[in-house]
């Protein structure tokens, strides 16, 4: 990726559609077709494995398997899996957010209705049994079933039912081959897909029953330590997050075979990866198993320069971004100067104080990704409600947008990180549209109503294909 680019930061649960959650359908195909028509040619979205019961993709039960809420029920019709009924009654009440509760309730079912129609199992058990980690995922997860959906510590039943551990298999194959075709499709367009690697996996999760040597856990199979962050801008009192800690003299040891196994199955899946909390690298925050709050936490040092070379020689060349925002010393800056890697700058972090921030546009070096926001801030209009009177003074100077006008304030935002050095822009797609702060995708530390954003079929007919085509040539993205 030499040449300046520019993206769209958007999940694929946030797509439209008639389904309570956007999928990889027809609708996908139609986003592509707009964003790839206003010269956009990249696409960034969150990850693609089973979120938690908080509805987060980041603390899956399986950092390899499918969220099978992403598969496109109309291909399964299509296929004669499920009937036009059926098709009928999974359609959604309200097309403005992700139905969690009636996805919880309804679509697994469904789902394993449809695999119980295949004729012949052989093609899929074959695609599964051949792919190791995609197997895993689906003996866990009938193991799981077969004990009542207990950790697997306390696992008593190892004998998993023969149909459910096809119903896993066919979810596996379902969405692999429905994502492959559209990535595909995205390639065909111009369209290069990065995909985002949560840094931690879930300690109920397929990855730490099949490898329990690889983190650090006690004899029953219990983390001694967690994962968090210190305090920061987005919680005073940190973040625990919880998921089990690496055990990285076993991993040095072996030459990181699990997560050399995890970045070759992310790059068959994506055109470049997003590498999240690249600082643990360098040095993570570990907290002992058991504390109540993130602050008892210390740091540790990481794998530092030889998993970043081993990221590298994977990558082969291809794109790779270290998502270094948070505590940043100069250690982890240097491990970043070593890897080469873009990092990444957010323009609302840059009107924290009133310093030369590194965040703002006019020192964002050539080789960063620049986002308006992530995922976890707000859009830049609920933003501009948050500032207090002098920093929103501050920030429409800066940005040049219109002072009585606070709706102004995505597009100049957005002008302002396309006027940068930055070798790319990825802009959420609420900022594309100027929405507010009720479409904001994750407030971190708050564990409940995030993720649910979605867009309208109606505002993806709309895209503003003209006003982007007319940005990237002016400033050549």
């Amino acid at each position: 990726m030499k040449q300046r680019q520019a993206g769209i930061l958007m999940h694929i649960s946030s797509l439209p559609g008639e389904y309570s959650i956007g999928s990889f359908g027809e609708v996908a195909r139609l986003f592509v077709d707009k964003i790839a028509e206003a010269g956009f040619s990249l696409w960034q979205v969150l990850p693609l494995s089973m979120a938690d019961d908080c509805n987060s993709p980041y603390k899956s039960m399986a950092s390899f398997g499918a969220n099978p809420m992403l598969i496109d029920l109309p291909t399964l019709y299509e296929e004669s899996l499920i009937t036009a009924e059926e098709l009928a009654s999974a359609v959604q009440t309200s097309e403005y957010a992700v139905e969690y509760d009636r996805l919880i309730e309804e679509r697994l079912s469904l789902l394993r209705l449809a695999s119980t129609r295949v004729l012949d199992r052989t093609e899929i058990a074959e695609y599964v049994d051949s792919r190791q980690d995609l197997s895993r995922v689906a003996c866990f997860m009938a193991l799981k079933s077969a004990n009542g959906g207990a950790p697997w510590q306390t696992w008593q039943n190892f004998e998993c039912d023969i149909d459910e551990l096809f119903f896993w298999q066919f979810v596996q194959f379902k969405f692999y081959t429905q994502w492959y075709a559209l990535k595909s499709y995205a390639n065909s367009r111009g369209i290069s897909i990065i995909g985002d690697l949560p840094i931690y996996v879930a300690e109920d999760s397929a990855d730490v029953w099949a490898e329990p040597m690889q983190f650090l856990l006690d004899e029953k199979g219990y983390p001694t330590e967690v994962a968090g962050v210190p305090p920061y801008y987005f919680a005073k009192d940190g973040q625990l997050w919880g998921n089990p800690l690496y055990n990285w003299k076993k991993m040095r040891d072996d030459g990181f075979a699990w997560w050399a196994n995890r970045l070759r199955h992310a790059f068959t899946m994506y055109d470049g990866v997003r590498i999240d909390h690249f600082r643990a690298l360098e040095a993570y925050w570990s907290v002992p198993a058991g504390a109540v709050s993130a602050k008892e936490g210390r740091w540790v040092k990481g794998p530092g320069r030889a998993l970043v070379s081993l990221i590298n020689e994977i990558a082969d060349g291809r794109l790779v971004i270290a998502e270094d925002l948070g505590d940043i010393t100069d250690s982890v800056r240097a491990l970043l100067k070593y890897s080469k890697m873009p990092g990444m700058r957010v323009l609302q972090f840059g009107f924290l104080s009133d310093d030369d921030s590194l965040h703002l546009p006019h020192n964002i070096p050539e080789n960063s990704i620049a986002y308006t926001g992530t995922h976890d801030n707000n859009t830049i209009l609920g933003y501009t409600w948050e500032l207090d009177d002098g920093g929103r003074v501050r920030f429409f100077d800066y940005i040049g947008a219109d002072h009585s006008r606070w709706e102004s304030a995505p597009d100049a935002a957005i002008r302002s990180l396309y006027q940068s050095a930055a070798r790319a822009v990825i802009i959420p797609i609420q900022d594309i549209y100027g929405y507010g702060a009720d479409t904001r995708m994750d407030t971190p530390g708050v564990a409940k109503g995030n993720w649910g954003f979605r867009l309208t079929r109606d505002a993806l007919e709309k895209f503003p294909v003209e006003k982007y085509k007319y940005l990237h040539n002016l400033y050549k993205r």
